[in-house]
């Protein structure tokens, strides 16, 4: 794999020179994507008009508590939004008001920019999974909260810290412990899935406590790419749905965080058991580098990506980020998915 490091040069800006420690991670016209940081200020006033009815985000999951629907996305102390009716969108302010000291103990240098966030309701609480990184390293982990409700104005509004699910470590791990998705099964079981570069994406059981890998631990690489189409192993961000006898695996390639130029592309494939293998529309498994294309771009929107999907008020629906075709700006797009008579996910941009 083609690795980076990356020297910051005072303030005359950044050059990237190969290394053998950290993952290609950097935006158009070379800008190093911890950048992002930056960006993701000045979005704030973006997202207070344009936050009507397409937010700027990146990574965004939804759920609904009680009568109003809930918005998670990457930002600082983990962003958020409400809305009445999933067209309109206020935006909150971050989850964690204050990070706790053993987030930034764990990683130097970590200042509350979290990432990738997902968000289950199960045994009366909601389970909010979220990552702590810095760009280019799988020096990462994965942490874990609980609430009784989203509701702010509830007396029952707090968020509980459960700690780190899982992480990863340089020059031990050949994983990187961000994006999580979690799922429950049938049997009432909870299963997590997680990866993004380095050797894909992984999928191991919880506890009943829904914060630590079940033991005796058994992991899964659950999808990778065929390394002649990406040498960087560009898959991340998976998100596991289960509809009729199949449970479907959604996740996203190639490079995001580029604006217009970025080449985001949501894919699929599905299985009839949870551990897979997951295949694409041939037959193609897809820890073997298959995958089924879904609409991704349109004259409107750029690679689309980072999906969820989910299941509200009767319908399922695709939720993620794309990219403006006029602006460049990251926004947040909602789509009702059509199932097709082959039982595959389409959708419109």
């Amino acid at each position: 794999m083609k690795q980076y490091i990356f020297l910051l040069l005072l303030t005359f800006g950044v050059i990237i020179i190969p290394s053998s420690s950290v993952a290609p991670c950097y935006a158009k016209d070379g800008k190093l994507l911890s950048d992002v940081f930056e960006t993701d200020k000045r979005q704030e006033q973006l997202k207070l008009q344009d936050g009507i009815t397409s937010p700027v985000v990146h990574d965004p999951v939804i759920i609904k508590c009680e009568e109003k629907y809930y918005l998670f996305c990457t930002g600082w102390g983990i962003s958020s939004f409400v809305s009445d009716d999933m067209k309109h969108w206020k935006p909150q302010g971050g989850v964690f008001e204050q990070i706790p000291q053993w987030m930034k103990e764990r990683i130097p240098g970590f200042r509350g920019h979290m990432w990738a966030p997902d968000i289950i309701y199960h045994n009366g609480e909601y389970h909010l999974y979220y990552s702590c990184s810095t760009f280019g390293k799988n020096r990462s982990f994965i942490g874990h909260a609980v609430n009784k409700t989203l509701d702010r104005e509830s007396q029952d509004y707090k968020w509980q810290d459960r700690g780190i699910v899982i992480e990863s470590i340089p020059e031990r791990d050949q994983w990187n412990a961000i994006d999580p998705n979690v799922i429950i099964d049938e049997q009432g079981k909870g299963w997590f899935s997680f990866g993004s570069f380095w050797s894909g994406i992984k999928l191991f059981g919880l506890d009943e406590t829904l914060s630590k890998p079940q033991e005796p631990q058994e992991w899964i690489t659950i999808a990778t790419r065929d390394r002649s189409e990406s040498k960087e192993n560009a898959i991340e961000a998976p998100f596991i749905y289960k509809r009729g006898d199949y449970y479907y695996l959604f996740v996203s390639i190639d490079f995001c965080c580029r604006g217009k130029e970025s080449t985001y592309k949501m894919v699929v494939g599905r299985s009839k058991s949870i551990k897979g293998p997951y295949l694409d529309d041939t037959g193609r498994a897809m820890h073997r580098g298959g995958y089924k294309s879904i609409k991704s771009s349109s004259q409107e929107w750029v690679a689309a990506g980072h999906c969820g999907v989910h299941h509200i008020d009767g319908k399922d629906f695709l939720v993620a980020h794309a990219y403006s075709s006029q602006t460049g700006n990251s926004q947040l797009i909602i789509r009702e998915i059509v199932w097709d008579v082959d039982g595959w996910p389409d959708i419109k941009l």
